[in-house]
Order: structure tokens, then sequence, then C-alpha cells
């Protein structure tokens, strides 16, 4: 007797889905604007740290358009074709961001190498500073803002890319610290290699982006702590002598849940159906937005030879 969720999944409420969608596209506006001046503070300067900051900005374009794309996604109802839901659009977009940012960081390696053998001063080093100086300031408006939303909302998504901004911030002030040391102390080399820096920090981003997207495409299981977690929940019913056959899985912002419990085999339907109801409350509660499924069996009774067969 399997048992799916009575009470529906759980779905943030209107204005918060509105902050959410909101703050997605303040973050795509930041970052168009911190592409257009790095662009011209770059052509002016001919910095390769302000290069490499310029990419960092143009892939968060990228990523904050996708996270724009997968709050939608996230948002949007189960319908008739796609009755898990829409949340493997974000992984899918995430393979393309992956490469995107693998790409971009090698560019920066090549760029950042050529300029170490060959290394020259930069010129107009206060326009890039400038730049950056407005860069850092956007970005900590843009991620207090975020910091709020994902306090009254929970939102993954948002939490995600709170982070990268957060990194964009430190990434931003070591451009700054390769533009003071190559301009006011003589050290050329400065520029290059936070280049290099930068990109590192890319590699890194792109094999999380790309290891993510691939769990969730594979269905992979949640990390033990969540498993641990769900089992603990459970446990706390003592109508539930056991459980078992827990599978789990992640899809964008939802979470899918499968288990089988184990009751006495004397109660009858409705009180079977009652505990699976607390059971499955709690677990919502632990894990919003998830769904789950709870297929209850009689403890101590052995599955049927016909049914054994199938």
């Amino acid at each position: 007797m399997a048992h799916r969720a009575a009470v529906p999944v759980n779905e943030p409420d209107a204005s918060h889905g509105t902050m959410m969608i909101r703050v997605a596209i303040a973050a795509v506006g930041v970052a168009s604007v911190l592409v257009i001046m790095k662009t011209v503070a770059y052509i002016v300067t001919d910095s390769i740290a302000m290069m490499a900051s310029l990419a960092d900005s143009a892939l968060d374009v990228f990523a904050s358009f996708v996270n724009l794309l997968a709050i939608r996604h996230a948002l949007t109802p189960a319908d008739r074709e796609h009755r898990f839901g829409h949340g493997k659009a974000e992984p899918l977009a995430g393979l393309g961001q992956g490469a995107f940012i693998a790409g971009s960081a090698a560019f920066l390696v090549i760029e950042s190498i050529s300029r170490l053998i060959a290394p020259h001063p930069i010129e107009y080093a206060a326009v890039g500073l400038g730049v950056m100086a407005f860069s850092i300031a956007m970005t900590v408006v843009l991620v207090i803002a975020q910091r709020i939303v994902i306090t009254r909302t929970g939102s993954v998504a948002v939490g995600a890319d709170s982070m990268h901004y957060i990194g964009d911030v430190v990434t931003n002030a070591g451009v700054v610290l390769g533009i003071i040391l190559s301009t006011q102390f003589g050290i050329l080399i400065a520029d290059p290699i936070i280049g290099i820096a930068v990109a590192a920090i890319l590699s890194w981003s792109a094999v999380h982006v790309f290891r993510q997207s691939y769990d969730q495409l594979m269905d992979r299981e949640l990390p033990d702590t969540d498993r641990e977690k769900i089992k603990a929940v459970v446990r706390q019913h003592a109508e539930v002598r056991s459980m078992h056959d827990l599978r789990t899985r992640s899809a964008g912002v939802h979470t899918f849940i499968q288990l089988h419990i184990e009751l006495d085999p004397q109660i009858n339907l409705l009180k079977a159906h009652e505990i699976s109801d607390a059971v499955e409350a709690d677990l919502m509660v632990a894990f919003p937005r998830a769904e789950v499924i709870i297929h209850q069996d009689p403890a101590g009774v052995e599955m049927p030879v016909a049914l054994q067969a199938t």
C-alpha cells in the first residue's frame, strides 16, 4: 500500500516567489553593468587581471541568467507532461555553464603566461581602480539583498548565487591588489599572477558545477547526512516499527523522498494512513519543497508469493 503526499509539495508563497525572481533579475542586471564597465576598463588599461575580472563578470551574467530560469522553473508546478516538475532544467543548463567556465579559465591561463613571459606596465590605472571600486560596492549591495531574500525564503538557488558573488568580492579585491602592485611598486608580474589566480578559482567553480549537475542528472542519492536526518525523523514516530528501501534524489530546488515503513499488522487502513500522514508532514518540515512517497508494510509479514514473482 503506497501513500503519496496527501499534503501538497511545499511551494514558496507568492511574495516569496516575487522576492526570489526580483533578486535574480537584479543579479543579472548588476553583472551586465559590470561587464560593460570592465570591458571599457580593460581596453583602456590593457590589464590581464582586469581581463580576468571581465571574464568572471561575463560568467556572472550567464550564471545569474541560468539561476533566474531555474528559479522560474522551480516556481512552476508540475504539469501533465512533466509530472516530476521542471527541476532537471537547472543541471542541464549547469553543464553548459561549466563548459563555458572551463573555457574561460583556459583562455586566462594562456594570456597570463604570455604576460609573464613579456610583462608590460598597466596604463590609466586610475580608471581600472575606479571601476573595481564601483564593482565591489555594487556586488556588496547585491549580496546584502540576496542574504535578506535567503533569510525570508530559504531559497537554495539564491543561496548558491550569493556564495558566487561573495567570491567575486574577493576576486575583485585581488584585481585591485594586482593593479596597485604593478603601477605603484613596479611589480609587473603581479598583474598576470592575479590573472592565473582568478583562472584557478574559475576552474574550481567549473568542477563544482559539473559535479553538481552530473549528480542531479544521474539521480544521485542525497548526502549521508540528509539520509540520516530522514531516518531520524521517521524513527521519532513510535508507531513505525522499522523502515527500509529509502530512496532519495534532487532536481533543482526540489527533493524527492521514497521509503517503506513497517507498521502493526493489526491496525486498520485509516490508522495506517494517519501514521503515514504524520511521518510525511514531519519530513516536509525538515525538507521544504520535498515530494514524499511512503509505502506501508505490515511488520513481520512476508510478501505474498504471487507478488514476489512480479
